[in-house]
């Protein structure tokens, strides 16, 4: 067993009060620590036990939508980050971490978003890093933020089908990994 560090941030239900739902919590995520900086929203930061990522995170967003009963999941973490949030979670400068991105020996990954902040799947990064031996990246590091990509990924792309367009959605979920669509079914993570 190998222990997982993660973030899960869920959308409360309509009119909820994070307060109700605390004795729940504490019995089926007592591995997280729970805050609730946004109107509306919870965020649990995991460290979790499991056999693998898939695992621990999977039965988190289980554990959650249990103990909240229509709660969505709005994003699972580390994917989506900025450069200084890369840089942290690897325990590098900014400053350095910006010079590997653009470094050619690396072949840095393409972000998923240029603007002020430049967005990248962390997964990715990690690849890169790996491939040019930097350093010893964790396996089980890498192995989380695949695990999110995919969940955050699949989730976005499920969501943003109209359940009006039932011929296009049971096309799409049919390139979904089994394991990912299952998570997302099984706790009302997609509406159809």
């Amino acid at each position: 067993m190998n222990e997982y560090d993660f973030e899960l941030i869920f959308k409360l239900p309509q009119g909820a009060q994070v307060d109700q739902y605390f004795e729940a919590l504490e019995s089926s995520c007592s591995d997280a620590i729970a805050g609730t900086g946004q109107a509306g929203y919870i965020a649990f930061d995991f460290s979790r036990e499991a056999s693998s990522a898939q695992e621990a995170v999977y039965s988190a967003i289980k554990d959650v939508c249990k103990a909240i009963e229509g709660a969505l999941l709005v994003e699972a973490s580390p994917d989506l980050t900025g450069v200084t949030d890369a840089a942290n979670i690897l325990d590098i400068s900014r400053q350095y971490m910006r010079k590997i991105l653009n470094d050619a020996r690396f072949m840095a990954p393409d972000p998923v978003h240029q603007g002020t902040t430049v967005i990248y799947h962390f997964s990715e990064i990690l690849k890169c890093l790996k491939e040019a031996n930097w350093k010893n990246i964790e396996a089980d590091l890498l192995d989380i933020a695949e695990t999110n990509k995919k969940i955050n990924i699949y989730k976005q792309l499920l969501g943003s089908m109209s359940s009006s367009n039932r011929e296009t959605f049971n096309c799409i979920s049919q390139i979904i990994p089994e394991d990912v669509k299952s998570i997302l079914e099984n706790t009302s993570q997609i509406v159809r």
